[in-house]
């Protein structure tokens, strides 16, 4: 296993739902000690080459350290639990999903989304094909009643749970199967590209931001805004796929076939002179590329984009089939051109050309 996919199953397999980024960071840290690195309360990890000047252009590369994920809302008598979602997971996947809950010892305890045997499906309000609101469901950790999941098991209400998904590898055909690559393939992209351009000597400087909680409000991106001040934002995306679920030139996301730059999603119209130098710089390059337009969805951009005097900001999208559920693929290929397209932006862009946008 390469250093790239290494990184990214490192990171999409740490617990972190909205919130509860703890070990997301902590994993980080292990990838970024030639890096200066620090991190705020709320848990968003800031990293900077040792050359970092402070004098020149500032361009910030982020990516979301967190997953859409559950929360416990309350224990049932039958040792149940009510939750509810931390971001937005893919509703009808969820029924029979493996999860971990952390307890509140800080363990980690096996459960499973509930489900309906076809045993008791036809007499069964709450059968798999009529869910239509997360609160139909359960999580079952196998406790036998309220006291037994609280005493035994430490959970009680607040508790936080995500997927339990280990990443696999395919190397024959250059393919990861796993959780959370909204957005850790983005986190590992950051990491990346700050440890490829630590010791170049560009007109720019660049720092990193794993921001915590986009899933849930993109309140991290808010806050490495008002804490960086960066002149321009390169925002990092596990972007979801649509080349199984499109047809003919609807599809515009395709795995295989590069980074996505949106030019514009739900929350945010990517910055066109920032986007349209980022397309050339691929085509000079000749570095493979796809480009579209989102009618929905947002990313931390849309905090970037509004904030200070406005951040000419632009999304770096790697494609990410069954984003928002417990099973995910994403393509290494489309992971090294993505990085491979940002050093090039980095290495052409000076004050010059930023006047330009």
């Amino acid at each position: 296993m390469n250093k790239n996919v290494e990184l990214i199953t490192e990171l999409a397999d740490a617990f972190g739902p909205s919130g509860f980024e703890d070990e997301v960071v902590n994993t980080a840290r292990r990838y970024t000690k030639e890096l200066d690195v620090y991190e705020d309360h709320m848990r968003n990890f800031y990293m900077k080459p040792k050359n970092f000047s402070g004098k020149k252009l500032h361009v910030l590369l982020d990516a979301h350290s967190d997953e859409v994920g559950f929360m416990v809302h309350s224990v049932r008598p039958d040792g149940s639990l009510r939750f509810t979602n931390l971001g937005s997971p893919t509703l009808v996947t969820l029924a029979s999903d493996k999860v971990r809950v952390r307890n509140d010892r800080g363990e980690f305890i096996p459960g499973i989304i509930s489900s309906v045997s076809p045993h008791y499906a036809k007499t069964s309000s709450a059968n798999a094909g009529a869910i239509t609101q997360i609160n139909q469901l359960s999580m079952d950790v196998g406790a036998t009643s309220d006291k037994e999941a609280e005493e035994e098991f430490a959970i009680t209400m607040g508790e936080p749970a995500t997927f339990d998904t280990t990443c696999e590898y395919d190397e024959e055909h250059g393919l990861i199967f796993g959780k959370a690559f909204d957005c850790r393939v983005g986190c590992a992209a950051v990491i990346t590209t700050l440890n490829r351009i630590k010791d170049m000597d560009l007109k720019v400087d660049v720092s990193g931001v794993l921001a915590v909680m986009e899933e849930f409000n993109a309140g991290g991106a808010q806050i490495a805004a008002q804490t960086v001040k960066p002149d321009l934002v390169i925002c990092f995306e596990g972007c979801p796929a649509d080349d199984t679920i499109a047809s003919g030139s609807d599809i515009q996301t395709r795995l295989k076939h590069g980074p996505f730059l949106r030019h514009m999603d739900g929350s945010m119209i990517s910055h066109p002179r920032f986007q349209k130098f980022a397309l050339d710089t691929a085509k000079k390059y000749g570095i493979k590329w796809q480009a579209g337009v989102r009618e929905g969805s947002g990313t931390n951009g849309m905090k970037y984009h509004v904030a200070n005097q406005g951040i000419p900001t632009i999304v770096m999208g790697i494609p990410v089939r069954y984003a928002h559920s417990a099973n995910g693929i994403t393509a290494e290929e489309d992971f090294e051109n993505a990085v491979e397209l940002t050093v090039k932006i980095l290495t052409e862009l000076d004050e010059n050309i930023f006047e330009t946008f």
